[in-house]
């Protein structure tokens, strides 16, 4: 395999990201019984790639792209320490590419950028059910805060 590129997405890489966003849905459907049916969109990623507050990376190998993910400023709420923090999303790697420390690089390209920004804290949701992808965040050093919990009243 050749040297996996992590660079900045670009507005051509639209069509792909868009594939990595339905990658998404589908590996998260099973998670939440509350997603409608057919397409869905977690993202405006045409408005993400040229946003000044959002810094969208693609993950490239042989010139295709195999993986995602973004880190977008938010304002922290008035009794956290800091000011603002980096909410990720959009984190994905093909399953066909998974286990080879793509989704490490673009975690790391996304902590320099928020560094840059002289941001300090870095934020993400996963699923609760969703066992690989928070022992690996854990290993990336993501601690659990808070459990989200839901309760249907007509279910």
């Amino acid at each position: 395999m050749s040297n996996i590129i992590i660079r900045e997405a670009i507005p051509g890489d639209l069509n792909a990201l868009l594939e990595c966003e339905q990658g998404i849905v589908r590996y998260e459907r099973p998670f939440d019984g509350t997603l409608r049916d057919g397409e869905i969109h977690y993202y405006n990623l045409a408005e993400m790639i040229v946003a000044d507050h959002v810094h969208v990376v693609v993950a490239e190998v042989d010139g295709k792209i195999v993986g995602s993910g973004y880190a977008r400023i938010e304002k922290a709420k008035p009794y956290h320490k800091h000011e603002d923090y980096a909410y990720l999303g959009c984190m994905y790697v093909e399953p066909e590419m998974r286990g080879k420390g793509i989704n490490s690089l673009v975690l790391e390209a996304l902590k320099n950028w928020c560094r840059s920004k002289n941001i300090t804290e870095l934020r993400l949701e996963v699923y609760t059910y969703n066992e690989p992808a928070i022992k690996a965040y854990e290993k990336a050093g993501f601690k659990p805060i808070l459990t989200w919990m839901r309760m249907g009243l007509d279910e």
